[in-house]
């Protein structure tokens, strides 16, 4: 072999060392945000206690890569009152316990949801002025293939974004004097329609780091190569 040849050769290789740092840092990009939002959650997060409101359950994913095809929501304790939202996509079946209260709603979807596609589902709930600090709704994600059950709840002091399986907890807030909370039900309306506007930032933040890991391997790529050449 020739010393030309070898040192096109040389060249290639490292081009290609440089291609793939590129394309590694892309796809984690691309893949961390993505695991990062792979739960399913409520919005809004936040209610008052003795009021009403409508929460919806939303994911956009199934399980690992299987379509979605139900989920069944459990009720907490505390609940005065649930109404499912009659939705066209999905069929409802309510459960209910010995005293007449919805224990459990189970979402079917007339069609399965294809991962990476959002789906939601909704329901009223009422509160009343005993109902706990906090909600927790488990939830089983039935697929295709497999199940998921979102059922984890955070211990005293524990991240909740360290949880794998995390389920979807609303918090409630104490009642003002005039039997509301700090936002009118307007306010709220607006609240959830801007949580549902506004994506989760650790996904954006997380994403960037990918995305810098790969411009920095490029660069360390291009200055060893200039070296050498």
């Amino acid at each position: 072999m020739t010393s030309n040849t070898r040192t096109t050769s040389t060249r290639t290789r490292r081009a290609l060392l440089a291609s793939a740092a590129v394309i590694g840092g892309t796809a984690l990009a691309l893949a961390v945000p993505t695991m990062a939002s792979a739960h399913v959650g409520v919005s809004p997060d936040e209610l008052v206690a003795g009021d009403h409101g409508v929460l919806t359950f939303s994911f956009s994913h199934g399980c690992e890569d299987s379509p979605t095809t139900a989920l069944r929501i459990t009720m907490p304790d505390g609940l005065a009152s649930v109404a499912p939202t009659l939705d066209g996509d999905w069929t409802i079946d309510v459960e209910r316990g010995d005293d007449g209260l919805v224990s459990a709603v189970t979402y079917t979807a007339l069609a399965p949801v294809p991962n990476g596609l959002r789906g939601a589902v909704s329901m009223g709930v009422g509160l009343d002025e005993d109902t706990p600090e906090s909600l927790a709704f488990p939830v089983v994600q039935e697929c295709v293939d497999g199940s998921t059950e979102w059922t984890q709840l955070a211990e005293n002091g524990e991240d909740p974004h360290s949880l794998e399986s995390p389920a979807p907890v609303v918090t409630v807030t104490e009642a003002t004097a005039d039997g509301h909370g700090s936002h009118d039900a307007a306010d709220t309306e607006t609240d959830a329609a801007a949580e549902g506007a506004t994506p989760d930032p650790l996904p954006t933040v997380l994403g960037a780091g990918g995305l810098v890991a790969g411009i920095a391997a490029l660069v360390v790529a291009v200055l060893a190569y200039r070296r050498r050449a």
